[in-house]
């Protein structure tokens, strides 16, 4: 009788080794021959063989040169005290056939052992794949048909069939991008009045859509957004520009930074006064700026009638009036201003010095100029200073991009023309600008 391999627990491994010429049967007979009554009735392998505590002997034989050599195979379901017995056993014969061998055990395995880790390896396999599988059950479901109704609200528009979104036509300010996969994305966000040019060339749509509209460009930050930028500011009225991060594209953004993008959009004067570039087309003032331009102008307008009718009145008292016997004495001139800082004096020094000329200068910790540029490649040239910078110092107008870089960058102090519209001024920035000639009014 033979036993099921499957249920052995133990492997016994023997080389074996013979002087002359032998085969399987000579090397079986060997060993039941010579450990019959070896290791008494309990162990004689004939009867375990029998009741299937060991399994079937495997012997593979190789003969060249009139020498062989093999190895002997023999599964135990024994505990391991008689497996260890029955290993040592084997050790003992020295004669197979005619010839003379030896046998040395090599190896007893566990085979548990070998089968625990073959289990380990296939569950691993197993749960990489569920959980390969199952990554997808936990999106949020409310998040999910969000976004993908977002998404199906992308349309069509005009002759071009430029990719946009629904409001357009419906919402007073436009945002115009470069591609199918930038409207995508600002769709993802829940921002629906944007449209895309779809290349260098800004279609017509385009240009006839952004008259009577606050229009800001949105592009990447890279040199084809800013060729589709200048083409853009040339051929159609634009009042703000957005600007990815330098080096990302617009459909790469997450939502975080794309509305922290489009809050820091810049009006379009100010744009071209800090890039140096010029716009040939029809790119106009920031449409709040023209309504607040308009209603100044009416104001003053107003104050103009009202100082002629105060100056009538006056002119009417004073001919009822008796002249005066005496005029009272002059009222003293007002305080001259008090004298600048030596390091602001300075820096306005240096400001001077720029003036009208478009370049940024950085000074260093030892007040001296470590680094010039021009106010287009200013951010550029921040980035790259070979030494760091305490203060900047150019002639143009503070922007909010402006402000982030000087404190990332550990810049303690601005000087320019002029603040613009900006949001945070962080506390360890000082601003001023041409208004503190008159006097310092402190940092800003």
């Amino acid at each position: 009788m033979t036993n099921d391999p499957s249920a052995a627990k133990y492997q016994v491994r023997a080389r074996i080794a013979a002087e002359g010429v032998i085969d399987k049967p000579d090397v079986v007979g060997a060993v039941f021959g010579q450990t019959e009554g070896l290791l008494g009735d309990e162990l004689d392998l004939r009867d375990l063989q029998k009741s299937g505590r060991i399994g079937r002997i495997e012997v593979e034989i190789d003969s060249r040169k009139g020498k062989s050599e093999g190895e002997i195979v023999i599964p135990s379901s024994l505990d391991q005290v008689e497996t260890a017995i029955l290993a040592s056993a084997l050790e003992t014969v020295d004669r197979i056939g005619p010839c003379r061998a030896k046998i040395e055990v090599v190896s007893v395995e566990d085979i548990r052992i070998s089968k625990r880790q073959k289990v380990v390896d296939r569950a691993k396999e197993i749960l990489a794949r569920l959980q390969e599988e199952s990554k997808g059950v936990g999106i949020d479901l409310t998040e999910a048909v969000r976004k993908g109704v977002q998404v199906d609200e992308i349309t069509t528009y005009g002759p071009e069939h430029l990719p946009a979104g629904p409001n357009i036509d419906q919402a007073d300010a436009l945002i115009v991008v470069e591609g199918r996969s930038d409207v995508l994305n600002l769709l993802r966000c829940g921002i629906k009045n944007v449209i895309a040019v779809e290349g260098t060339s800004v279609p017509q749509t385009v240009k006839d859509l952004s008259r009577g509209k606050t229009v800001t460009a949105f592009t990447d930050g890279d040199r084809a957004g800013e060729l589709i930028l200048r083409e853009m500011l040339q051929t159609m009225d634009l009042d703000f520009v957005a600007r990815a991060p330098r080096g990302s594209e617009v459909e790469e953004l997450t939502q975080k930074q794309l509305l922290k993008c489009l809050r820091n959009k810049i009006p379009i004067n100010q744009y071209l006064e800090m890039s140096g570039f010029e716009s040939t087309g029809a790119t106009r003032e920031p449409r709040d700026d023209r309504g607040e331009r308009n209603e100044r102008r009416d104001d003053r307008r107003d104050d103009r009638n009202s100082e002629r009718g105060r100056r009538d009145d006056r002119e009417r008292e004073r001919e009822r009036m008796p002249p005066p016997e005496r005029l009272p004495p002059p009222p003293p001139p007002p305080a001259a201003a008090s004298p600048l800082p030596p390091d602001l004096q300075r820096y306005f020094d240096l400001l001077g010095g720029v003036e009208n000329a478009s370049r940024a200068i950085f000074v260093g910790e030892d007040d001296s100029v470590v680094g010039e540029a021009p106010i287009k490649e200013m951010f550029d040239a921040i980035a790259t200073l070979p030494a760091q910078a305490k203060a900047v110092i150019f002639d143009g107008i503070v922007s909010q991009r402006l402000l982030d870089v000087a404190q990332e960058k550990g810049i303690g102090t601005v000087v320019a023309t002029r603040l613009g519209p900006v949001g945070k001024i962080p506390e360890s920035l000082r601003i001023y600008t041409k208004a503190d000639l008159a006097g310092p009014s402190g940092p800003r």
